[in-house]
């Protein structure tokens, strides 16, 4: 009778070691999709089977977040059923961000992947009208300073958004914004942000450009030609890098005779 209980319980633990590193296979298979083969597609499927092995687990909620947001942010918006199509996505990436938030509040990747869906949405629809979203992002980006226990790269990202956050708030003069809540913009601010940033994660283009774009507002084109410069000889390591380096070599040209 021992003998047998003791196969049952053996067989139990296989069981639970093979199905735990199914899932780990699934998300590992994910980033990879993610980060290296730019396959948003790829990297939702092999979620939605995580999700449906492993419910209510915050390592594949903040992923399918990160899936939605992306795939998000590259579909077409030229006409108006497409634009509700692609806002439709980045409110699942919210809803999932939300999710990951609930199971792990001690977490900061999912205040950090909130922040990322509710910024997009609040760029979708004009970040002034919708103010509430802005201080929304703010927050969840603090937070997820805050807490720290996402590694460096999500914390340079953390960095980079709060900049750019900064940055977008400040497009408006302070006279106009400090009625609507929104005085906390600071240029200086949005430059440490950017330097943390890049402090972290060097070679990032995306990093580089946005600082460089929020140097130019400054009329700092010295500052901004050196970020402009740096990007050609980094390696290419997000899926948009090829138009961020376009885009570098558009705007050092309008600028370096500045």
């Amino acid at each position: 009778m021992k003998t047998k209980i003791s196969i049952i319980i053996l067989a139990l633990l296989f069981c639970g070691a093979a199905f735990g590193q199914s899932v780990s296979d699934l998300l590992s298979q994910s980033d990879v999709a993610t980060l290296k083969e730019f396959n948003n597609q790829k990297a939702l499927e092999k979620l939605t089977a995580a999700d449906k092995a492993s419910p209510n687990n915050w390592e594949v909620q903040w992923r399918i977040s990160r899936a939605y947001a992306n795939i998000a942010n590259h579909m077409p918006s030229a006409t108006d059923v497409q634009k509700q199509a692609q806002l439709a996505k980045y409110q699942e990436a919210l809803d999932f961000a939300n999710k990951t938030v609930k199971l792990a509040p001690d977490k900061s990747i999912g205040y950090l992947r909130r922040a990322v869906a509710t910024g997009r949405i609040a760029l979708f629809k004009g970040a002034f009208s919708v103010i509430g979203l802005v201080n929304d992002v703010r927050n969840d980006l603090e937070k997820s300073i805050k807490l720290n226990n996402a590694g460096n790269e999500n914390l340079a990202l953390a960095y980079y958004m709060l900049g750019r956050t900064h940055a977008k708030v400040c497009e408006k003069p302070k006279l106009v914004r400090l009625p609507l809540g929104l005085g906390w913009g600071n240029m200086e601010t949005a430059f440490t942000m950017f330097q943390k940033a890049i402090e972290l994660r060097p070679n990032f283009r995306m990093f580089h450009l946005d600082y460089a774009k929020a140097l130019i507002e400054d009329d700092e084109y010295a500052k901004a030609k050196e970020q402009l410069a740096k990007i050609p000889s980094i390696p290419v390591a997000h899926e948009d890098d090829e138009a961020v380096l376009a885009e570098s070599k558009t705007l050092y040209e309008r600028i370096k005779n500045k």
